[in-house]
């Protein structure tokens, strides 16, 4: 089973919540968080991304940007921008977007249950990037950020949250200014409460998906078996064997669209690119009026000023093989490679992704603007095709999921002495 555990977490005061919680350190730039983080001291954003307090065009993996990052971190403590809870606690962090909101806990995932395969994945890690998250840690000694985990749902988990959300007033209760998503907090205090959900996850929830944050979890792991290989006397307790996640039950998570746009049509004329697609697809113009994609095994194109509908014909994919029957596949597979050339999707310069969160106007925009030539959009990723790939031990081809709304950070911090 899956271990979830309470810890000491190291939280802002009420006062400076709002002002300190900070989006995630990979979906904005060093110039976005210069920006961002500009006449705030409290962000923080001057330790996940410290480079903006350094000279401007120090990389963000330069040794001075994790020296940088430890000293701005002691200094929140030492000024009590971050205070620690005196006892171990678990807590609830809820989103709420257009009007729907997930609940869930916030606690300490085992390390060795991910290197035992307890904690699913969906995706490849790049080693470089799962060594500049680790390198983070260590020189922190903490997990800034919070993994991204969904879990099996169950049916106490949920009585439990309920009673404490309905009950029980939150410590922090906000709207984020730059998306208008709301985010609220409560600590769990009750200790009976604590010690029955930790039961619940040990004796009853056999696994936990990574949602976002592979990088992450990879890295909170390697530090935990870095650190037991290390240490002599090793118990199995240490606070460097957990790392810090948010687990959603898997019924509330919505994922969203993840879109791509494609510079040149592979050396083809615009009616022998439409007529090369056919053959594994049914090609049908819709005008000029944004079309959005309804079901699976549909896309809509963007070219030259009109949209299109593209169904993949049957037969063209299996529909036995868990990952030939994305969607994210079928394109790949179908039109990417076999019409446009682009083999490999993590370092082909001519195709770029983009977040459904930014809506098909943008995929309009890039193609109107020359940039790009051709663009599609994908109907989205269903929570249950994540959990049947990541149990089959699959992975997903890359930019397959975007999940909205994305954690915050600094609403808690987890150390690991």
């Amino acid at each position: 089973m899956a271990r979830v555990r309470a810890f000491k977490g190291f939280r802002p005061p009420v006062e400076i919540a709002e002002q300190l919680q900070a989006q995630p350190y990979d979906v904005i730039n060093s110039e976005e968080a210069r920006e961002l983080a500009k006449d705030n001291p409290y962000s923080l954003l001057h330790i996940t991304k410290a480079e903006i307090d350094l000279k401007e065009g120090t990389p963000s993996n330069a040794p001075e940007v994790f020296e940088q990052a430890a000293k701005t971190y002691n200094d929140f403590k030492a000024k009590g921008w971050l205070v620690q809870d005196k006892e171990p606690k678990l807590y609830i962090y809820a989103q709420t977007m257009d009007g729907r909101t997930q609940y869930g806990i916030v606690g300490c995932a085992y390390a060795e249950d991910y290197v035992e395969g307890k904690i699913k994945k969906h995706e490849l890690t790049l080693k470089k990037k799962e060594a500049e998250r680790q390198v983070i840690i260590d020189v922190t000694n903490s997990n800034l950020e919070p993994v991204f985990f969904a879990y099996p749902d169950n049916k106490e988990i949920d009585e439990i949250v309920e009673s404490i959300v309905k009950n029980e007033k939150p410590v922090y209760d906000y709207v984020a200014k730059e998306d208008g998503f709301g985010h609220t907090f409560w600590v769990i205090n009750d200790a009976a409460k604590i010690k029955r959900l930790e039961e619940i996850f040990d004796k009853d929830v056999p696994y936990l998906y990574i949602a976002d944050g592979h990088h992450r979890s990879a890295a909170g792991a390697n530090v935990g078996m870095e650190r037991k290989a290390k240490n002599p006397n090793h118990t199995g307790e240490e606070e460097y064997n957990y790392f810090m996640a948010v687990i959603f039950p898997a019924s509330q998570l919505h994922i969203i669209d993840y879109n791509r746009v494609v510079k040149d049509l592979n050396g083809l004329s615009e009616a022998d690119f439409i007529k090369a697609i056919e053959e594994n697809f049914t090609v049908e113009n819709m005008g000029k009026e944004i079309y959005k994609p309804a079901k699976l095994h549909e896309y809509s194109m963007y070219l030259n000023g009109e949209w299109y509908r593209l169904t993949a014909k049957e037969g063209t994919y299996n529909a036995n093989d868990p990952i030939g029957v994305l969607d994210v596949s079928i394109l790949s597979d179908n039109l990417l490679d076999k019409v446009l050339g682009i083999k490999d999707l993590r370092t082909d310069k001519r195709i770029d992704f983009v977040g459904g969160i930014r809506g098909l106007g943008e995929l309009k925009r890039r193609v109107d603007s020359g940039e790009m030539k051709v663009a599609f959009a994908l109907y989205p990723v269903s929570m249950n095709q994540l959990m049947e790939i990541a149990d089959t031990g699959n992975i997903m081809p890359p930019k397959s999921t975007w999940f909205e709304p994305k954690l915050r950070s600094g609403l808690v911090i987890h150390e690991l002495q």
